[in-house]
């Protein structure tokens, strides 16, 4: 595994060691895809320009059911979403559990799995990071790592393109309501210990997303 600097990229990659979960870093699976390229470019006619650079992701991740294109979003854990050690009394509704990204990041992530073809499955895995330990009835798999808790929920992109929604049109950002996240989104695990086949829908995308269709490398 190669040497990687953002937090939550290292504590992903610890807890892909920790599980025995077989995991490559995006620069080793670009040269094993199209060795001698660094950049890769997709048409965006939406856009007004001729061609837009893919944004990179994180990981390939290889299951027995399932090999993901793994792009890792860390966020925050509002307060609201932590326990102390003894735990506390139940709430009647989970915190809302923050899901945005970049329309680029969609369009990119999109255009990477149309790349590596139907073997892989591109993935948006939001990893949650708290000083304290996270609720327990929030997710099903918590760990730690140098002093901080983190929690990932794992969604397929091509759900997430279905459902999302504008966030914020000067930042370009997109994302999901409560009720979205909660049906698309669950644990990076399957029952027997293996990374989870995501089974995501085939995606129908937005009009903009249309341009993925040509993609040069």
């Amino acid at each position: 595994m190669g040497q990687r600097h953002h937090h939550y990229e290292r504590a992903f990659e610890a807890m892909a060691r920790k599980l025995r979960v077989p995991c490559v870093s995006v620069n080793e699976a670009k040269r094993a895809l199209v060795p001698g390229k660094d950049s890769y470019r997709f048409s965006d006619a939406q856009h007004g320009t001729e061609s837009r650079s893919l944004k990179n992701f994180d990981f390939v991740l290889y299951g027995p059911g399932s090999n993901l294109l793994v792009d890792v979003k860390g966020r925050r854990l509002a307060p609201a979403a932590t326990a102390d050690r003894v735990g506390r009394a139940a709430r009647s509704r989970s915190p809302r559990l923050e899901s945005w990204v970049n329309a680029d990041d969609v369009r990119s992530m999109l255009a990477w799995q149309a790349l590596f073809g139907p073997d892989f499955e591109a993935a948006f895995v939001f990893y949650y990071s708290s000083a304290q330990p996270p609720a327990g009835d929030l997710f099903d798999e918590v760990f730690g790592f140098e002093g901080v808790w983190y929690a990932p929920r794992i969604v397929a992109v091509s759900d997430y393109a279905q459902a999302m929604k504008t966030r914020s049109k000067r930042w370009n950002t997109v994302d999901l309501s409560r009720d979205a996240f909660e049906a698309h989104a669950g644990p990076l695990l399957s029952a027997g210990g293996d990374v989870r086949r995501l089974e995501a829908a085939p995606c129908s995308p937005a009009p903009w997303l249309e341009p993925l269709s040509s993609v040069a490398v």
